[in-house]
């Protein structure tokens, strides 16, 4: 009877379960909306935030930092240097321009003696005397000439330098160049080889300071002003003095 009355129930259709519905209105905009961007940036920021340490610690930076730092260092005591030497032009520059002259003696005639003769051993008397001579007479000889040479042609432009170039060159260096000499033979002990010297020595010297100082001197008269033509001139006067140190210095040959 139990079993009977069970039929009908084991008979009757089941109810079929509907679908779940999808979600709407702000949860399918949670569901569905992608990553926001600034998660993304701010993830790529906060990876880069961390690398960048480690990039500034580079030893590569580091080696970087320092050669611009040393070369900007370097160009610092450079340009202090150059101011330091112009101030001593405008309050001493009689002394100035001696010492200049004779650093650049001295090393004119250890160019010489090491690279030219080859020399064996320096023979310090010489460097000595070549080197007074640079400090008591090149010197202070040529800050009076170039001033009083600027006194005495007040013509600008290019007649006003090739004026001044013809004075120094063709009346000046040969009498400068002929004492110079005179000097240092004198000096050294050789009084009696002043004569012989002048006569093996002296004009092809001349000729030397011609083909080396004209071209240049033009442009020295020309462009640069009068209290820094001697300065200027100590760039080519280290070359010059290399060939005077060896005129001066080659032995006589008897006749």
């Amino acid at each position: 009877m139990a079993m009977a009355s069970a039929l009908p129930l084991l008979l009757a259709p089941r109810p079929v379960a509907s679908p779940r519905p999808a979600p709407t209105g702000r949860f399918l905009s949670l569901a569905a909306a992608p990553v926001p961007a600034a998660v993304e940036t701010r993830k790529g920021g906060d990876r880069l935030a961390r690398l960048q340490p480690l990039h500034a610690a580079s030893p590569c930076n580091y080696v970087v930092a320092a050669a611009t730092g040393g070369a900007e260092a370097a160009r610092a005591k450079c340009l202090q240097f150059v101011a330091w030497y112009l101030l001593s032009l405008d309050k001493h520059p009689v002394a100035t321009k001696a010492v200049t002259s004779a650093l650049l003696n001295m090393a004119g005639d250890l160019i010489c003696q090491l690279v030219i003769d080859k020399a064996p051993k320096l023979d310090l008397k010489r460097t000595f005397l070549f080197t007074l001579l640079g400090l008591v007479l090149v010197g202070p000889t040529l800050h009076i000439w170039y001033l009083y040479l600027s006194k005495l042609v007040t013509v600008s432009g290019a007649s006003g330098a090739i004026s001044r170039l013809l004075l120094d060159q063709f009346i000046f260096s040969p009498v400068f160049i002929g004492v110079f000499m005179s000097l240092l033979v004198t000096l050294e002990g050789r009084p009696s080889l002043v004569v012989p010297k002048l006569k093996q020595e002296w004009f092809s010297s001349l000729i030397a300071n011609w083909q080396l100082w004209i071209p240049f001197q033009f442009l020295n008269f020309y462009f640069v002003p009068q209290k820094l033509q001697v300065l200027a001139a100590n760039f080519v006067a280290l070359a010059w003095n290399v060939i005077l140190s060896y005129k001066a210095h080659k032995e006589v040959i008897a006749e």
